[in-house]
């Protein structure tokens, strides 16, 4: 989960807990205070209070207090938030300073801009990136970690877990262009997590340290002075270019994609400083075609359905923008075999939408089955408007209201795997290997062995929207009749106890309803 609360860790039984995004970039740990970026840029406390840390000892706190590992967010943009009189809140674009701008603030943030230029929506590049920020060293980042380490404790004794080097560094640019105009290259990428994940290293050698944190699709390609360079080609062109334009970073590198050069130099870089760098190649991802979203039209649950794809079948065509086989996490695999061997797989952030409708819980359980079939080391999904200011309602520093923990379809959607029974009983922990004849668009298996008492758990997700799915399970290794229990999720929003299914020599019979998720546990023996 992201920003969970201790209640929320508990309903779903998480294993971590992430502070992130792009919050994280300018959070000034001293002040407890940060700037949100785009559309208002502003500068203010955090929760957590004024003491330092504030925000980030809930994280730890709350994570603890369920039985979850904190992962927390180091910044390394260079830049920090800082706060005015009496720690009153600053903005970057001041319309009284700046000029008319397309939206600003209202009441008290009246003169708060969104950085755009009236008319014409130019964005404002000649502002004073000191008005709501300050510069920031790898010496200021270090007392955030010593602040944690000396609360907390290292790793190995229960502290944060996995440092993030940052937020989507390759987008700065635009996410931050307050006070980074100009989008690093990968060489000064590549010093930024040089420096400050060897700082983390020599703090706590036991915790993970996890990098690149990249967006999404183009960041496999092209740096952030590429992005940006594609970006204002785009707007001449009305295309971005393609990898044989002339991106300068990419020309400088001799044509080698960001990321695999980026894997390479920081490894390089850690065999001749013998100071061990990164621990997880993570990076953020989010469909493209729309399933990110409330949309629960019939075409948008198909795409929902077949776009889980994206994340490990070699023959599945994106076909949003990206117009490619992503293959993610086997691409991701072989990214770390090739420049970066040892690196364990983590996506730090990611999101199928539709949280409140069945269509996102299958396709969230479909997700988790996917990660734990192909290895992935660690996820935390998004959690949209938990944390910073809802844009829909304009610069409003009120928190989006939240549901009862536990209580989306979504977290059904976890506890099937997590916390079925209220006991936080759980799906295996060992994979099995599971054939699957179904078409995987209107159903796919997972199947696990569980290490705590032997049980075999079988998870079915039927993605259908209208027909039922008549299921035969086959086990092998049984030669007698063995009652298994089933727990069901449906559209009801309930994990319910069904009549146990009675496998015979090994072999049961059955019907799934269309849109549910249906776990078989099957006992030791």
């Amino acid at each position: 989960m992201m920003f969970g609360t201790a209640a929320d860790l508990e309903a779903n039984n998480a294993t971590v807990n992430r502070q992130g995004g792009n919050y994280a970039t300018l959070y000034n740990w001293e002040l407890n205070a940060s700037n949100h970026s785009r559309p208002w840029y502003l500068s203010r406390p955090e929760p957590g209070g004024e003491s330092p840390c504030g925000l980030l000892d809930a994280v730890v706190e709350n994570s603890r207090a369920a039985g979850a590992r904190a992962i927390v967010t180091i910044p390394i943009s260079g830049w920090t938030a800082r706060l005015g009189p009496g720690q009153g809140p600053l903005w970057s674009y001041s319309v009284a300073k700046y000029g008319a701008q397309t939206a600003h603030g209202s009441g008290e943030y009246s003169d708060a801009g969104n950085g755009l230029r009236s008319p014409g929506g130019e964005p404002i590049t000649d502002n004073d990136p000191r008005d709501a920020n300050k510069a920031a060293s790898v010496d200021f980042q270090r007392g955030l970690v010593e602040h944690l380490v000396r609360r907390w404790g290292k790793a190995a004794d229960g502290g944060v877990r996995v440092y993030l080097m940052d937020n989507e560094p390759s987008i700065w640019w635009a996410s931050h262009g307050d006070v980074i105009r100009r989008g690093p290259s990968a060489s000064e990428l590549c010093d930024a997590i040089t420096r400050y994940a060897s700082m983390v290293h020599r703090l706590d050698p036991g915790a993970l340290v996890g990098g690149p944190e990249e967006w999404g699709w183009n960041a496999f390609f092209f740096s952030g002075l590429d992005q940006q360079w594609g970006e204002e080609r785009k707007k001449e062109s009305g295309r971005f270019p393609g990898p044989s334009d002339p991106f300068p970073d990419r020309a400088a590198r001799g044509g080698a994609d960001y990321t695999p050069w980026l894997l390479g130099e920081l490894r390089q870089r850690e065999e001749k400083s013998a100071v061990k760098l990164l621990d997880v190649f993570t990076f953020h991802f989010y469909p493209a075609g729309g399933e990110f979203s409330d949309d629960v039209s019939r075409e948008m649950q198909l795409r929902r359905n077949r776009s889980t794809r994206t994340l490990w079948d070699p023959d599945y065509r994106d076909p949003s923008w990206i117009d490619d086989r992503v293959r993610l996490i086997p691409r991701m695999k072989e990214l770390v075999a090739s420049n970066y061997p040892g690196l364990a797989i983590g996506i730090t952030e990611y999101d199928w939408g539709a949280v409140d409708h069945i269509n996102g819980a299958t396709a969230q359980a479909d997700i988790l089955g996917i990660l734990g079939r192909e290895g992935v080391f660690l996820a935390t999904r998004e959690q949209v408007g938990i944390h910073g200011i809802d844009d829909r309602e304009g610069l409003d520093l009120a928190r989006r209201w939240t549901p009862t923990p536990g209580s989306t379809l979504v977290d059904k959607a976890f506890q099937m795997y997590r916390n079925y029974d209220g006991h936080r009983s759980t799906f295996g922990d060992t994979r099995i290997r599971l054939t699957n004849s179904a078409n995987v668009d209107e159903l796919s298996a997972f199947a696990a062995e569980r290490s705590s008492d032997g049980a075999r758990t079988v998870m079915i997700v039927a993605k259908s929207l209208d027909h039922p799915i008549p299921i035969e399970l086959t086990v092998t290794g049984l030669n007698k009749a063995v009652p298994a229990q089933v727990w069901q999720l449906t559209a009801a929003n309930r994990i319910d106890r069904l009549r146990d299914l009675i496998l015979s020599d090994g072999r049961a019979v059955e019907t799934v309803p269309a849109q549910s998720v249906t776990l078989v546990v099957i006992p030791k023996g």
